[in-house]
């Protein structure tokens, strides 16, 4: 069956609730320690949504296999054409071109919402990550030392930056 790049409604919400939740527990893809409610995911994505940040899944006969989405990157007003994205596929679904499928679609959405810059803040150590970003043209442009503390240590976060236009 056909993998297909929707945008995420409430139907999709447990799926996605069950991919972040697991990168939660189990990785340093995201610098929170508890998992998120279902209600925490659902305010989320309807706030995405009433301010036209898209949040998009991969899915394959109605099973979330990968979600992406992006937003603010600072609230300063000269952040205006920048973005922050964010890529999350299922464990176990990894290698099978789900996140391409997903960063693809948000950069051509990025580029008809007319930004100019997409951010991307990855644990620096996150190799797997890195190369996958740097497929798509971004480039690594600064490291923040020990900024983030999970799993008992101090974890460096990479930002990498595609120009879009």
């Amino acid at each position: 069956m056909e993998i297909k790049v929707v945008p995420a409604t409430l139907y999709h919400l447990t799926g996605i609730l069950d991919i972040v939740n697991h990168a939660i527990t189990h990785t340093t893809a995201v610098y929170d320690y508890d998992e998120r409610t279902y209600a925490e995911m659902e305010t989320w994505l309807l706030d995405k949504l009433a301010s036209n940040w898209p949040v998009i899944v991969a899915e394959q006969n109605g099973e979330v296999l990968g979600y992406a989405s992006y937003g603010t990157f600072r609230f300063k007003e000269g952040f205006k054409y920048t973005v922050e994205h964010s890529v999350y596929v299922k464990d176990g679904q990894t290698g099978k071109g789900i996140g391409q499928l997903l960063l693809a679609e948000l950069i051509n959405l990025a580029k008809a919402q007319n930004y100019h810059t997409m951010i991307g803040c990855i644990d620096a150590a996150n190799s797997g990550s890195i190369a996958f970003h740097k497929k798509f043209g971004f480039t690594e442009n600064g490291i923040l030392r020990e900024s983030g503390y999970k799993f008992n240590r101090w974890l460096d976060l990479l930002f990498m930056q595609l120009i879009l236009n």
